[in-house]
C-alpha cells in the first residue's frame, strides 16, 4: 500500500488518508439525497437514481484513486444535473434516455480530448474570467431552482417571478434549514450540508411534512435506468449543441476543481503544471461515461475534496476511502427517499452561494474581462439555459475585445467557440 499510493513519499499515513476520506465523504454525501430528487424531476425512477448516484460516486472516486493517485472524489455534478433535468429534459422536452446518451457522448469526447492532448489548447484558451463567469452563472441557476423549491420564489404573470408565501410551514422550515447549513458551515463543522438537510427533514416529521420510511434496506433496483441511454438519439444533428454544452461544462468543472485541489494539496509542479494530468482526465471522463450508463447526469470531480485535503489527504487512498463509504451508502435508500424536497432545496441555494464566490477573482479594473463574465453569469438564470449563457459569454468576449482594439488577446479556441455560438443563435 505504501509503495502503490506513495504514502511515505508524500508524508502521510493510512490513518490520515482514511480520516481524510471520511471528511470528504461527509461534505459531499448530500448528493445522494439531492441528485435523485433532481433526476426524478426528469422522470427517472427515484430509487434507481439513488443507486446510480452512489455507484457513480464510488466507481468514479475509485478510478481517480487507483489510476491517478489523487485525493479527489467524484460524483454527479451539481449544476450539470440541473441542466440535465430542468433545461434539457424539462424545458426542451428531450426524453431522459436521449439526455443520458448526450452525457455519455460528451464523456467520450472528453476521453478523446484527454488522450489526444487537445485538452491543453482548449483549457489554456478559455480565459479565466469566462471560467469564473460560467461557474457563477451555474450557481445563479441553481439558486433560482432552489428558491423555487423552498417556496420563496413563485411564478408571477406581472413580473415573471415574485415572492412566495413565507409563512407556509414548508417554506419556513426550508428557510430555517438554509440558515442552519450556513451556521454549521461558518463554524467549519464537517458535513454541514447533509446535517442541515437531515435536521430540516426531521423537524418536518411531527408536522406531517416528512414521511419517515426507515433507515436501512437492500438497495433499490437499478434496472429502470441501467444502460437505458439512447446514444443514437443523442447523435442526431439537433442535439449537437447539448452534447457540446455537457462536454464544455465537464471540461471547465473538472479543470477548475483539479487546479484548486492540486494546488491546495501541494501536488503541482514548480512550473504550475499538474502531474499525471492525462490520468486524472481519463478518470474524470471514464466516470462521466459510467455514470451515464448507470443512469445519472455527468459525474465530475468535487471541490468538496478540499475538505479531505485540509484533513491531510495527499494520495489516492483518500479517494478509495470515499468510494468504499459511498458503496455502504447504498443500504441507506429508505432514509434518502424520506427526505422531502423542501429539505434539499436549501442545499441548492447554499451551493449556489459557494459557486458565486468565484466572481471576487475577476479583473474588475478591465471592462473587456469582467463584462463578458457577468453577462455569462446573468444570462444563465434569466434564460434558464447554461448553453445560452456560455454562448453569449464567448461571443461577447471576442466582440468586446475587438471593439477595444485588443483582438489579438482572444485565443483561437475562443474564436472557434464564439463562431459556433453565433451559428447556434442564428438558426435557433
Amino acid at each position: 500500500m505504501d509503495r502503490f499510493f506513495e504514502l511515505t513519499a508524500r508524508g502521510t499515513t493510512p490513518r490520515t488518508e482514511i480520516l481524510a476520506g471520511l471528511a470528504t465523504y461527509l461534505t459531499m454525501v448530500y448528493i445522494v439525497v439531492v441528485n435523485p430528487s433532481i433526476m426524478a424531476a426528469a422522470g427517472i425512477d427515484h430509487g434507481a437514481a439513488f443507486v446510480a448516484t452512489c455507484l457513480a460516486a464510488a466507481i468514479g472516486s475509485l478510478l481517480m484513486g487507483l489510476l491517478a493517485n489523487y485525493p479527489i472524489a467524484l460524483a454527479p455534478g451539481m449544476g450539470l444535473n440541473a441542466y440535465f433535468a430542468f433545461v434539457v429534459v424539462g424545458a426542451m422536452g428531450i426524453p431522459w434516455q436521449v439526455a443520458l446518451g448526450a452525457v455519455f457522448v460528451s464523456g467520450l469526447m472528453f476521453f478523446v480530448v484527454s488522450v489526444l492532448r487537445i485538452r491543453e489548447w482548449l483549457i489554456n484558451g478559455i480565459p479565466m474570467s469566462l471560467k469564473l463567469g460560467i461557474g457563477a452563472g451555474i450557481g445563479f441557476l441553481l439558486a433560482l431552482i432552489g428558491l423555487q423549491g423552498m417556496g420563496v420564489v413563485v411564478p408571477s404573470p406581472a413580473t415573471m417571478v415574485g415572492l412566495g408565501r413565507l409563512t407556509a410551514p414548508a417554506t419556513l422550515l426550508a428557510c430555517a434549514g438554509f440558515l442552519l447549513i450556513a451556521g454549521l458551515a461558518a463554524r467549519r463543522i464537517p458535513g454541514a450540508i447533509v446535517l442541515g438537510i437531515l435536521a430540516t427533514a426531521a423537524i418536518g416529521l411531527p408536522f406531517g411534512l416528512t414521511e419517515f420510511k426507515g433507515i436501512l434496506a437492500m438497495p433499490p433496483s437499478l434496472a429502470p435506468t441501467f444502460l437505458q441511454m439512447d446514444i443514437a438519439g443523442a447523435l442526431s444533428l439537433g442535439l449537437v449543441v447539448i452534447v457540446f454544452t455537457f462536454f464544455l461544462l465537464d471540461l471547465l468543472d473538472n479543470t477548475g476543481t483539479l487546479i484548486a485541489t492540486a494546488h491546495r494539496a501541494g501536488l503541482m509542479n514548480a512550473d504550475g503544471t499538474v502531474p499525471r494530468l492525462g490520468r486524472v482526465l481519463v478518470a474524470d471522463s471514464g466516470g462521466a461515461m459510467i455514470g451515464a450508463a448507470l443512469g445519472t447526469s455527468t459525474t465530475v470531480s468535487y471541490i468538496e475534496s478540499v475538505a479531505g485535503i485540509q484533513a491531510g489527504g495527499r494520495t489516492g487512498l483518500t479517494a478509495v476511502t470515499v468510494a468504499a463509504l459511498f458503496l455502504l451508502t447504498l443500504f441507506l435508500a429508505p432514509l434518502a427517499t424520506s427526505i422531502p424536497a423542501f429539505a434539499t432545496a436549501p442545499a441548492l441555494v447554499f451551493v449556489a452561494c459557494l459557486m458565486a464566490k468565484g466572481l471576487q477573482d475577476l479583473a474588475w479594473e478591465d471592462t473587456t474581462e469582467y463584462l463578458p463574465a457577468i453577462l455569462t453569469a446573468l444570462a444563465m438564470p434569466f434564460t434558464f439555459s447554461i448553453a445560452t449563457g456560455i454562448g453569449l459569454g464567448f461571443l461577447s468576449y471576442a466582440l468586446v475585445k475587438t471593439m477595444a482594439g485588443r483582438a489579438g488577446e482572444v485565443h483561437g479556441a475562443v474564436w472557434l467557440l464564439a463562431a459556433l455560438s453565433a451559428v447556434k443563435f442564428a438558426v435557433s
